[in-house]
């Protein structure tokens, strides 16, 4: 499947954000374009992009003449646009289950992730903040219970489908299952991630070097 025009993304492979829109194209079967922006990248603080995203933040897309940001966003409107019944569910119960996550996952589950990633990744060894790595490595376990219970009785995030609520949760847990730390053991939330893992658009754009 392919949208009507070029459906156009502006993003770095290796952003988070940008990764969650690449997955969920291909989940989607769209065909796109995409320009390097952010980061090593820079772009981000020039007036064309600036007029498109004053947040100079990626992801930025265009299709069809619309142009949005946020990344969770851009997830909802290609889902839905593109992909219902399927990745934005036909069952009302199941479509707001997954809105419900996507929510939680930049409300509750991001601020400590970010530390993390932060602290982990982008800060030398020497440098690093011990308190806070501790304490948002606990705050991220404790996020990842609560997605551990929601999964008990079911395959996916919203249901027994994979769904859009799947993607954001998903990004993260990759960087949660391969940074070096203590982790408790989570087997409804580890059998997810392994079923994410099977996943074509999940290996081609999440599963790589964190940096």
């Amino acid at each position: 499947m392919s949208s009507g025009g070029t459906l156009k993304i502006w993003g770095r492979t290796n952003s988070s954000n940008v990764m969650k829109v690449l997955w969920c194209c291909e989940e989607l079967g769209l065909q796109f374009e995409r320009v390097d922006v952010g980061g090593a990248f820079g772009g981000t603080q020039e007036p064309a992009y600036l007029a498109m995203n004053p947040n100079a933040r990626v992801p930025t897309i265009e299709d069809n003449g619309l142009i949005l940001w946020e990344s969770n966003a851009i997830v909802r409107y290609l889902a839905a646009t593109y992909g219902s019944p399927g990745l934005c569910p036909a069952d009302r119960r199941q479509r707001w289950h997954a809105e419900q996550w996507m929510d939680w996952q930049q409300s509750t589950l991001q601020p400590d992730a970010n530390t993390l990633f932060w602290q982990l990744v982008r800060t030398d060894a020497d440098k690093r903040d011990a308190v806070a790595i501790e304490a948002a490595r606990q705050g991220c376990a404790s996020c990842w219970k609560i997605v551990d219970g929601a999964l008990a009785e079911k395959l996916f995030i919203a249901g027994p489908e994979f769904t859009m609520g799947d993607i954001p949760l998903g990004v993260h847990a990759y960087r949660w299952f391969n940074y070096e730390i203590e982790r408790p053991p989570l087997p409804h939330l580890e059998a997810w991630y392994r079923r994410l893992c099977e996943r074509s658009g999940y290996r081609k754009y999440v599963v790589q070097p964190i940096t």
